[in-house]
C-alpha cells in the first residue's frame, strides 16, 4: 500500500505547477494533502478511482486537509478545536478496515 502525505502550502498554487500529473504518475492508494487554503468546489480535481474527504475551518484563512483514499473506509470522524470549540480542520480520522489514518 502506497501511502502520500503532503503539506502542499496552497492547493491552487501546486494545481498550475503540475500537481496532477505528479498525482496520476505517484498513483498511490491514499493521498492525504495539508494546507490546502481552499474548500472543497474552489478548484477542479479530476480523481477517477479515489474518493475525496474536505475538511476545512469555517474561516477561510484557516488551512484545511484533504484525504483522497481508494481504498473504502469504514468510519470518517472530524475532530474540532477543543477551548474555542470552534471547526478549524485540523484532524481527519479514516477508520480503514486495517488501520486508523
Amino acid at each position: 500500500m502506497k501511502l502520500i502525505s503532503w503539506n502542499v502550502n496552497g492547493l491552487r498554487a501546486c494545481l498550475k505547477k503540475g500537481f496532477m500529473d505528479f498525482f496520476k504518475v505517484m498513483d498511490a492508494d491514499i493521498f492525504c494533502l495539508q494546507e490546502t487554503k481552499m474548500q472543497q468546489g474552489q478548484a477542479e480535481l479530476d480523481l477517477v478511482g479515489y474518493d475525496e474527504y474536505w475538511n476545512s475551518a469555517v474561516k477561510k484563512a484557516i488551512p484545511a486537509r484533504r484525504s483522497s483514499p481508494k481504498v473504502k473506509q469504514t468510519r470518517l470522524r472530524w475532530t474540532w478545536h477543543k477551548q474555542s470549540m470552534e471547526w478549524k480542520g485540523a484532524c481527519s480520522l479514516l477508520n480503514m478496515t486495517a488501520f486508523i489514518l
